[in-house]
């Protein structure tokens, strides 16, 4: 019996976020047949990059045409911005460029209806959206969250999912890239042993090992955020993820996690390792 074609719908708050956390989910999807749609909140405009990229609006510009390559490398079928601007990390948010609003300002009903729009358009089997806590506490990333968990309700989207990663997973890769590179003044580390999901909430696993080729494709293609000049010092941390070599950027790599929010825990046949599994 011929399998059935579903349709994926990644969304991030910022270009570069989806090659990071959902890449090989993405390619994995569209190597097998289903149709990835990806759609950015913010143009990443507050983003660190070297001044090269830097003039005006020259950067939003720059991120979502590296957001464009990366979905290439992807297989991803169709990009959106949804219209917004970056918010920046921490500290006060900045003004609103003309024309548009700082992400984590936007309403979340008016946000919430511009990304159902596009989930009820393409009919999307499956959300890929962040947890409460937005990973790492990134107020754009917890703006996702909540957009998304509203927008799917709308779009009566079937299945949500929280991309997330091993606590545990995340701080070895990072530990393992500091002894390869020194990341930016004010990065702690540690931060990463607080953040995203315990191991035993994930619900899903999803092995990519066969397209980390494509993954490690949709990193290098936000090469502004991979830039460096003399007002930073240290490799930015997706530098010092690419300068991780084979076959242990692999190893790393190689599998995405992700949280169901509507099961408690995991399913009593253990976890998950097709996003798609069990859908109607």
């Amino acid at each position: 019996m011929e399998s059935m074609t579903r349709t994926l719908v990644a969304f991030h708050a910022h270009p570069d976020d989806e090659a990071l956390l959902t890449s090989g989910t993405m390619a994995r999807a569209a190597a097998e047949g289903h149709r990835v749609v990806l759609v950015v909140a913010t143009d990443g405009d507050l983003g660190l990059a070297a001044d090269r990229f830097r003039s005006g609006d020259a950067l939003a510009t720059v991120r979502l045409a590296e957001t464009r390559e990366s979905a290439a490398a992807l297989g991803v079928e169709r990009v959106e911005w949804l219209g917004y601007a970056d918010s920046g990390h921490d500290g006060p948010v900045p003004a609103d460029p003309p024309g548009t609003m700082r992400f984590c300002r936007a309403p979340v009903e008016e946000a919430a209806e511009r990304l159902a729009a596009i989930l009820t358009t393409e009919q999307a089997d499956v959300l890929l959206s962040y947890d409460a806590a937005g990973g790492y506490g990134h107020r754009d990333h917890v703006r996702v969250h909540e957009v998304g968990a509203r927008a799917a309700e709308i779009a009566r989207t079937p299945r949500v999912l929280e991309a997330t990663v091993p606590r545990d997973t995340i701080a070895r890769a990072v530990r393992w890239a500091a002894r390869i590179h020194s990341f930016p003044d004010g990065f702690d580390p540690t931060t990463f042993e607080r953040s995203f999901t315990a191991r035993a909430d994930i619900t899903h696993r999803i092995d990519v090992r066969r397209y980390v080729g494509a993954k490690r494709a949709s990193m290098r293609a936000h090469a502004s955020q991979a830039s460096n000049d003399g007002s930073q010092s240290g490799d930015r941390t997706l530098a010092a993820f690419l300068r991780i070599p084979r076959p242990l950027y692999d190893v790393v790599f190689g599998r995405e996690w992700f949280r169901d929010p509507s099961v408690r825990g995991r399913a009593a046949d253990g976890i998950r390792t097709d996003i798609f599994e069990g859908l109607p």
